[in-house]
């Protein structure tokens, strides 16, 4: 078996001492090593097939070279949600190139303050992206003053976060919009989450701008709040459907949960979108392979994604944009769930 090969064997090549090793190879900013030197040790390793392992380099550069996706939601929910595979695709592909590796913390409404500072005192990642914030989180004033970068993938009002979104009000009135100009005019709504959760409360404000702009009356007994699930969609469609309530379509704020709510739908005997027209929240892969395929408003995942991380890798570095809140435009996907009232 060939003996492993250790930073001592690289200083002893390179003629330099195991911390100027260390210092070069971990990218330590602390002291100015001489270029010619720094390329010595740097030779020496390639030539000795030396890695420093993940350890020793977090120690050596203080960074563990980590950063942490947190999502204030159970374990089932992480497992089952098809719109979170897209956010980690763009994270993922972003963060090879930054050899930087990926913690996904799932965390319970009542245990946020404890997991945030467990993390940032700690020091298991270098930075943190917060995804789907709540209006209720009593843990975001300690990330506000944590001595740690994070980035909102979402958006809190009169947080000194910095933040990625959509504009989620301008795009539920698209969605809205959309529905009136087919003539519907009682329209029913399901929001993706509960009301903490700042884009339920914004996509439904959208709902309700719409509305008001069209002339017509907001009806609060044509609105319910899902849980992000296809179980809660159902149920809160049968719901609808059961209450007595006419309405000839409904924008359902998740296409997760549109796809429960066709479900129900069917299961009263209902045609999409003869009797009902629909409008989703996301554009899931699954929404075009649906049957009918289902209209619904694109979230640009991949570059939300993208954007949070590039954002973040900027407070990492000490970079911090005056602009605190990142919009991002939203898509109306038109496909066959939607038709025109039939009176």
């Amino acid at each position: 078996m060939s003996k492993r090969v250790t930073s001592q064997d690289v200083a002893d090549l390179a003629r330099v001492s195991r911390t100027t090793v260390s210092f070069v190879l971990n990218d330590n900013q602390r002291y100015t090593i001489r270029p010619e030197t720094a390329e010595r040790v740097r030779q020496a390793a390639r030539e000795l097939g030396y890695y420093p392992n993940a350890s020793a380099r977090a120690l050596a550069s203080n960074q563990t070279k980590t950063i942490g996706l947190i999502i204030p939601r159970d374990p089932e929910y992480i497992a089952t949600d098809p719109f979170l595979p897209q956010i980690l695709g763009g994270l993922l592909e972003v963060l090879k190139p930054n050899s930087q590796g990926l913690l996904i913390e799932g965390v319970d409404h009542d245990q946020q303050l404890e997991t945030y500072l467990e993390l940032t005192r700690a020091h298991h990642i270098d930075g943190m992206i917060l995804m789907t914030p709540r209006l209720d989180d009593s843990g975001l004033k300690t990330l506000e003053e944590a001595d740690i970068p994070v980035v909102l993938m979402g958006f809190i009002p009169g947080s000194s976060l910095h933040s990625v979104d959509i504009d989620n009000r301008a795009a539920a009135r698209m969605a809205l919009n959309h529905l009136i100009g087919l003539g519907h005019r009682k329209i029913a709504c399901i929001t993706n989450a509960a009301m903490p959760y700042t884009s339920a409360t914004q996509r439904l404000e959208g709902y309700k701008q719409a509305l008001l702009d069209a002339g017509l009356q907001y009806d609060d007994n044509l609105v319910r709040e899902a849980d992000f699930d296809l179980r809660s969609g159902y149920l809160q469609m049968k719901s609808l459907l059961e209450s007595g309530c006419e309405f000839s379509a409904a924008f359902i704020a998740s296409d997760n949960v549109a796809l429960g709510a066709y479900s129900a739908i069917r299961e009263a005997g209902l045609s999409i979108p003869d009797d009902l027209s629909i409008v989703g929240f996301d554009d899931i892969p699954l929404a075009s392979f649906t049957q009918p395929a289902l209209t619904t408003v694109k979230i640009p995942a991949y570059e939300i994604a993208r954007q949070s991380y590039d954002l973040l890798r900027r407070l990492m570095k000490g970079d911090f944009p005056e602009e605190k809140a990142v919009s991002l435009p939203a898509e109306l996907i038109l496909r066959r769930s939607t038709g025109p009232f039939k009176g």
